[in-house]
């Protein structure tokens, strides 16, 4: 087999091996939905009851926190927290480090993070006073600096050997893509404009933390609504019908390259301008998210302990 075939054989396998990973985590919010979807629905009326008038629903030995079900909610959301503590735990044990990528079990590790609150939620039968209650409200305080977590990560790129790329590599990158675009000569200039405008280097420098990350995640958000634009500047008649107006995918392959060369641009190009920033902000939630997280592990161990100790199961 020659190098190249060679390449394009590990290529590919990389790419499957990604498109599993993101149905496999498709199918966990999914799954989790659903279960959170179907609790709703069921105890609807039982978790609107006041505190007092609860003994005396039907459903309360179940969903009661002691409840036969809401036992069982406690302890799934204690398997998922041991779970989520094997991300911090992979750093330090050479033969967990080994098993799989450390993005994936990250990813996984933010999907239990985000579904973990709502199945304690459900256990307490939403009820949040007293000690439990403060764990409760550090386990959400968590779950929402693991998102914002995540989304850091993910605007640091990394070459295949998890290397931080420099800002430099990062221009050259997008230089190369914009060749790329150019040659393309398939989408209007004002669209793309619209697409790739971005604020001064020396004005994002300036910018406060607190001000960069909700411009960043503004620009992320804006930009399927560009990318719909441009195709409807292209795209007529009966495609703007089966594209939702330029939102999803047309069978123009040509054009779809396009797209996808101008979005991965727009996406590097904000990559570059809040590099610094992201870098800066990843240290800093770092230094917070770690001691939550630890607090809430000591909280959870001493209510189960406490729970144990006064007879509950």
């Amino acid at each position: 087999m020659s190098a190249n075939a060679t390449v394009a054989t590990t290529v590919l396998a990389s790419r499957d091996r990604e498109r599993n990973h993101r149905w496999r985590v498709l199918a966990g919010y999914i799954l989790f939905a659903t279960l959170l979807a179907a609790l709703a629905v069921h105890g609807y009326d039982y978790y609107m009851l006041p505190g007092v008038e609860r003994p005396f629903s039907g459903k309360h030995a179940a969903l009661r926190p002691s409840g036969s079900f809401g036992l069982k909610l406690g302890f799934l959301g204690l398997g998922m927290f041991l779970v989520i503590f094997l991300y911090p735990l992979r750093k330090r044990w050479g033969w967990l480090m080994q098993q799989g990528i450390s993005r994936h079990w990250l990813d996984y590790h933010v999907l239990l993070g985000i579904a973990a609150p709502f199945v304690i939620a459900f256990h307490a039968s939403f009820k949040f006073g007293g000690f439990a209650g403060m764990a409760f409200w550090i386990m959400v305080a968590v779950s929402l600096s693991g998102v914002i977590g995540r989304y850091l990560y993910s605007q640091i790129p990394r070459r295949v050997n998890a290397a931080e790329l420099s800002r430099k590599e990062l221009q050259e990158l997008q230089e190369q893509q914009a060749r790329q675009l150019e040659q393309q000569r398939l989408l209007p200039e004002a669209g793309l404009r619209a697409l790739l405008r971005l604020p001064g280097q020396e004005a994002v420098d300036r910018w406060p933390a607190v001000f960069s990350l909700p411009y960043m995640l503004m620009l992320d958000a804006m930009r399927p609504f560009h990318v719909a634009a441009l195709r409807r500047r292209v795209i007529t008649g009966r495609e703007l019908v089966t594209t939702v107006g330029g939102i999803l995918s047309s069978r123009h392959a040509d054009l779809e390259k396009a797209i996808d060369l101008a979005r991965e641009e727009a996406a590097l190009g904000k990559r570059i301008l809040f590099l610094s920033t992201s870098q800066r902000v990843f240290h800093l939630w770092h230094v917070v998210h770690k001691p939550f997280s630890y607090s809430f592990a000591l909280l959870a161990i001493v209510h189960i302990v406490v729970v144990i100790m006064m007879g509950f199961f």
